[in-house]
């Protein structure tokens, strides 16, 4: 005789031997999967770490040494982005740094900071923007690759140096293994 639909069966009830096997089963199955990896990153010479296939953070920006004379003190790294412009998993550091100064704006100086070899500071590649060109660096974004700002500065001696009266926002892009420079229009010319 055929139980009727909807009857209880004995072998339907779950007792606490068949959760305690089947939460045994779904943890073996985790373990295991936790220690499969692809040879690469089992080898660490992926790059990227473990960070959801994006590379790892850049190197610290505050540990480079810049080329910048800040009259005995060091420079301080006041804005920072990373990307991995050159694409080998590892992200490059953008800075922007300046000498401390108790009053008016001090010329700000842009560099590309690229990993160093182990036991070693990160070291400066590429410098944007030199802190002798005399611009401060107002607006900043790093993406994935593109670095843009807007460059502020000043028409004259005279113009106090809190207070800059010129400004161009520039863009760089990473292209054929270098940056390109792009810059707007100065704002108020004609184009």
């Amino acid at each position: 005789m055929q139980p009727l639909p909807g009857a209880d069966l004995p072998h339907t009830h779950p007792r606490a031997v068949h959760w305690i096997a089947t939460a045994a089963a779904m943890a073996a199955v985790i373990a295991l999967a936790a220690l499969i990896k692809p040879p690469s990153v089992a080898a660490g010479n992926d790059g990227k770490g473990d960070h959801g296939g994006r590379p790892a953070p850049g190197p610290d920006a505050s540990a480079a040494h810049y080329p910048v004379d800040c009259a005995g003190t060091e420079p301080e790294v006041f804005k920072k982005g990373s990307a991995d412009f050159d694409g080998d998993g590892r992200a490059e550091t953008v800075a922007v740094v300046r000498c401390r100064a108790a009053a008016g704006t001090p010329p700000s100086g842009m560099y590309v900071v690229s990993a160093a070899k182990p036991g070693r500071s990160p070291r400066v590649t590429e410098t944007l923007v030199d802190p002798a060109e005399g611009m401060s660096v107002g607006e900043f974004a790093v993406r994935e690759n593109e670095i843009s700002a807007t460059l502020l500065g000043y028409s004259s001696p005279d113009v106090p140096r809190s207070k800059p009266d010129k400004q161009r926002n520039v863009t760089w892009t990473w292209e054929n293994g270098r940056f390109r420079l792009t810059a707007e229009p100065v704002p108020g010319t004609q184009v």
